[in-house]
């Protein structure tokens, strides 16, 4: 069912990444930002609600939508506490699961609200004010727009290619921008670092930046 689920949305133009266990979907949401997760409560190993726990207890707001057998008002009321943002019962028409996710898609990326936190920063998107241990923090509009995009993808790694793309809004371009993203991010990381507290933007070297305190 997972192969002919994500072929079926590879038909439709989408990018899938496939986990066949618990402990497989974990991985990939460690490594990559994904815009959408499906997940089937009966997962091998660690089942899809665990998979949902570790997801929002990242501090992950991607939406989430679970796939299960279960169908009594007890079992959808407990995926729902439990993060997820739309359910589906077997078995379900390959059009209705799509019309679920697009759904899920048109709503306001990763969320409604316009406060973000990490740790002891806060952003306020709609102010477009920081602060780190109730110190405001003064940012560029350039900076703020970075800063919102790691931490909504907080605990997830945020390659170059997904700044230019959604932040910078390049798609096409004959030259990279990866120096002028370097030297951005660079300067935001001093902005954000305090003595006496953790590190909370990361470089990982070849790969991307992810924001979160490392464990």
């Amino acid at each position: 069912m997972r192969e002919s689920i994500a072929q079926g949305f590879r038909l439709e133009g989408c990018t899938v990444a496939e986990a066949a266990s618990g402990a497989a979907a974990i991985e990939l949401f460690e490594l990559h930002a994904f815009d959408l997760l499906i997940l089937d409560w009966n997962m091998p190993g660690r089942d899809g609600m665990e998979v949902l726990h570790h997801v929002r207890a990242r501090g992950g707001q991607t939406p989430v939508l679970l796939l299960t057998v279960r169908d009594t008002v007890a079992d959808r009321v407990a995926g729902l506490e439990a993060g997820a943002d739309d359910y589906l019962t077997k078995p379900f028409a390959f059009a209705e699961l799509v019309a679920r996710s697009r759904a899920l898609l048109r709503r306001p990326v990763l969320g409604t609200t316009h406060f973000l936190e990490c740790e002891d920063l806060r952003l306020d998107t709609r102010a477009r004010t920081a602060f780190r241990a109730d110190e405001e923090i003064a940012l560029t509009p350039r900076e703020v727009d970075i800063l919102e995009y790691l931490m909504r993808y907080r605990g997830q790694i945020v390659t170059r290619e997904m700044l230019e793309r959604d932040v910078w809004k390049q798609t096409r371009r004959f030259t990279s921008l990866n120096n002028v993203i370097d030297v951005q991010i660079m300067r935001l990381r001093r902005k954000l670092e305090r003595a006496d507290r953790p590190n909370l933007l990361h470089t990982l070297r070849g790969v991307g930046y992810r924001m979160g305190r490392t464990s």
